[in-house]
């Protein structure tokens, strides 16, 4: 059994994707007030709001949970991709990397969401995270809510 391996998930929403790549690229604190039964705070550790390479500090719920986590933003404009590399946090008791992955596909009407979590196991006994994969598409889904009423 592989250790390392990749989640992925599609998923269609009605925000525009400049709005909704923007939130994720450098309006991370608002995630609090779009979707607050999952995220309860995102504060720059390092850097700024803005630039790829900032640290952020997340605060969330998953499964019941309460956890954090420490990541360095990549950013990709031309394919309208997030990356949030993972550096701490609780994730890393059963994971030795994790990196969430959200690209932005403008479409018509709306957009497209291609979500992607790569990790590696810290060993072949620990659960694959379906439980993280689907963390993301709830905040994903209450993100898209929120931009189209606001």
């Amino acid at each position: 059994m592989a250790l390392t391996g990749k989640l992925e998930a599609d998923l269609e929403i009605n925000a525009p994707a400049a709005a909704f790549y923007n939130v994720w690229k450098s309006q991370c604190h608002h995630l609090p007030n779009a979707t607050p039964s999952n995220m309860q705070a995102v504060e720059v550790h390092e850097g700024d709001w803005e630039t790829a390479g900032s640290i952020k500090l997340w605060n969330y719920t998953v499964a019941g949970r309460s956890e954090s986590y420490k990541e360095r933003i990549e950013v990709d404009d031309e394919t309208m991709t997030v990356g949030l590399v993972g550096l701490e946090g609780d994730v890393f008791k059963n994971y030795k990397s994790w990196k969430p992955i959200i690209q932005v596909i403008p479409k018509e009407s709306g957009s497209l969401l291609k979500l992607t979590l790569e990790y590696e196991k810290r060993s072949e006994d620990i659960p694959v995270p379906n439980e993280y994969l689907d963390f993301m598409v709830s905040v994903m889904t209450d993100l898209a809510a929120h931009l189209t009423k606001a």
